[in-house]
């Protein structure tokens, strides 16, 4: 496996660790962005990341039936993950703000539900695939993603995140950013807010 110092260095060779003043898809603000599309868009250096993020899903989930992951961003992590675990793998997209399964995609009843992305802040997103699960009758086995930048206190997961890379990335309120934070122009990085 991968370990985490040499996962956050491909990060940085990939700029798929950005600094500035961001509002995340959460609506939160951050002084660091993790984009991973610039990540996955080098091949070669995303592969021996995918491999040991699919690595610790195997060894976390011994019977997975299906990947889901939400888009834009887990896209092709979710799609990488299954290639390698040899896994079914669909993705949802937004539809008037709410998550939903098009293009033929559908989760069987009873079927076990791997939910895949690329970094989980709040979970949010994760969440939102999970009310698909639960109306499908499906079963969610968990979480897993790139980088784990959630904290106790906001993320919505209750569960274990299986993520590659763990990174404490403080985040605020819109009305309780740092004056070091404040003084920054925004950038709105995320696929949320995409009309």
């Amino acid at each position: 496996m991968l370990s985490p110092k040499k996962s956050l260095n491909i990060l940085k060779k990939t700029n798929a660790l950005l600094e500035g003043h961001f509002v995340l898809s959460s609506g939160l603000h951050s002084s660091r962005y993790i984009q991973c599309a610039k990540l996955l868009s080098k091949p070669s250096l995303a592969t021996p990341i995918c491999k040991s993020l699919a690595s610790k899903i195997n060894k976390n989930f011994k019977k997975i039936d299906l990947i889901l992951s939400p888009a834009m961003g887990g896209i092709i992590i979710g799609y990488e993950i299954g290639k390698i675990l040899k896994k079914e793998t669909i993705f949802c997209e937004r539809v008037k703000g709410k998550f939903t399964l098009r293009r033929g995609f559908q989760i069987r009843k009873k079927s076990k539900v791997l939910i895949v992305e690329d970094v989980i802040t709040t979970g949010k997103s994760s969440m939102e695939c999970v009310s698909l699960i639960k109306k499908a009758k499906g079963q969610l086995l968990g979480f897993a993603c790139i980088i784990d930048r959630s904290d106790k206190k906001s993320v919505k997961i209750k569960r274990k995140i299986i993520s590659q890379l763990k990174l404490k990335v403080p985040s605020y309120k819109k009305n309780k950013l740092p004056k070091s934070l404040s003084s920054i122009p925004i950038t709105i990085p995320g696929s949320r807010f995409n009309k």
